[in-house]
């Protein structure tokens, strides 16, 4: 069974979900952003050594408490390493109050039907027994929706459905990521072939969910999945908007909070100072906080 009150903390938080789960070929943009440059480090070792240093300094970083920051998703690395001594996902729940997630995809598929699915998962049943393990509350898996193609949609909620009903057999709290690209120019309709999939496939599910979700087009257009018994929160990516940007979004949808990953991390430097970088981060945390509290 799922940790009642980090249930409690993830339902009615007054706070957001930061995402710090930039993996492979993400992980050297993230560090570039971070003003890492690529010619600093040599192999993926110490670049997966730089991005947990990343993560560990924003996780212990004063501003980043369960006060507004509910939840945090977690690379695999991330959740098999420490902060401070103390294993990732411990550290976040016991020392900062904040409920840990793990990513668990590997990755899409090429392009079929407008959409991505997620690449096979052969190892999942291990990975979630070792999440369940460490203290993981849930999982996050993304696929990718870019035009408005009712059948590569509902293959694509088919599949998250299969894989949240594999993760809930563990104990464990699905979020389900079906992004909308926010480029595209069918949105609004992709949008509207998504909800109508995700309500049918809520009906023959068992036990409640969350979901990932690109903010809309139209301001609360997800009311009916924010209001589903089904669905314990939704949650925004902020799919490549910029921080203002997305917040001012995401101000206008009540009852989802952010869950975001670049939008957080927006500003933040390796060269700051810890005073500087705690300021950004504050900054950076309370503004994401305002926004999701509408």
């Amino acid at each position: 069974m799922t940790n009642a009150k980090m249930t409690e903390q993830v339902k009615n938080g007054r706070g957001f979900i930061a995402a710090l789960d930039q993996s492979g070929g993400s992980t050297p943009k993230a560090l570039r952003l971070y003003g890492v440059a690529e010619t600093e480090y040599s192999g993926e070792e110490q670049m997966f050594d730089l991005i947990h240093a990343m993560r560990a300094r924003i996780i212990q970083s004063p501003a980043f408490t369960g006060d507004k920051v509910v939840g945090a998703i977690l690379f695999e690395q991330t959740m098999d390493r420490k902060v401070d001594g103390i294993p990732t996902a411990t550290y976040l729940w016991e020392r900062r109050g904040v409920v840990p997630f793990l990513k668990i995809d590997k990755g899409l598929e090429a392009e079929a039907d407008g959409v991505q699915l997620m690449k096979p998962m052969p190892g999942l049943d291990a990975l979630l027994a070792r999440a369940v393990k460490a203290g993981i509350y849930g999982t996050k898996e993304r696929s990718v929706i870019n035009a408005a193609n009712r059948k590569g949609i509902a293959a694509i909620v088919a599949q998250q459905f299969e894989v949240g009903r594999q993760v809930a057999a563990h104990g464990l709290m699905p979020i389900l990521e079906p992004e909308v690209t926010i480029s595209i120019a069918d949105k609004a309709e992709a949008e509207a072939i998504l909800q109508e999939e995700i309500l049918k496939a809520l009906d023959g599910y068992e036990g409640q969910l969350m979901l990932k979700l690109s903010l809309p087009t139209v301001p609360d257009f997800y009311r009916p999945l924010v209001d589903h018994p089904k669905v314990l929160k939704v949650v925004a990516l902020s799919g490549g908007y910029s921080r203002d940007e997305a917040n001012r979004i995401l101000a206008q949808n009540h009852g989802i909070i952010a869950s975001f990953s670049r939008a957080l991390s927006e500003g933040l430097s390796a060269k700051q100072t810890d005073a500087e970088f705690d300021a950004v981060l504050k900054g950076a945390i309370d503004s994401i906080h305002a926004a999701s509290i509408t």
